[in-house]
């Protein structure tokens, strides 16, 4: 599980390899992740957009933005939270993804809150010692 946490909003992100949907002999790797998002605040913010920098095991990198999650963009409350699953794919057994959603508070603020790093790594991929 990784986490981080930007003006009292706690994003938690679990990634797990989905080998059912990775065909590795073509240089297909596919992961799903599963991030919460807890408003710890007193108000309450909505998520307007994300941002996502992936980045595979060449060190090849691709960004994705747009607006919202899996087509919401959620109103979160204080003391609540929202969580939702999507998915990745990499042309390599490993890499890794960072980003950060763009929130609105309730009195009109947008802000960024960070998404922390975190590794996408499958069976297939090479183990090194750092």
């Amino acid at each position: 599980m990784y986490e981080s946490t930007t003006r009292h909003i706690r994003v938690r992100v679990e990634p797990y390899y989905v080998e059912e949907e990775s065909v590795p002999k073509e240089g297909y790797f596919f992961w799903h992740y599963t991030v919460e998002i807890e408003n710890r605040g007193t108000e309450s913010v909505q998520l307007r957009s994300r941002y996502w920098r992936i980045t595979d095991d060449q060190g090849r990198t691709q960004e994705v933005r747009g607006a919202g999650v899996v087509g919401e963009e959620p109103v979160i409350s204080p003391g609540s939270s929202f969580s939702y699953t999507s998915g990745a794919p990499l042309p390599t057994a490993s890499g890794f993804m960072v980003g950060s959603y763009q929130m609105e508070s309730a009195s009109g603020e947008l802000f960024d809150v960070d998404v922390p790093p975190f590794s996408l790594d499958s069976p297939h991929a090479r183990q090194t010692v750092n």
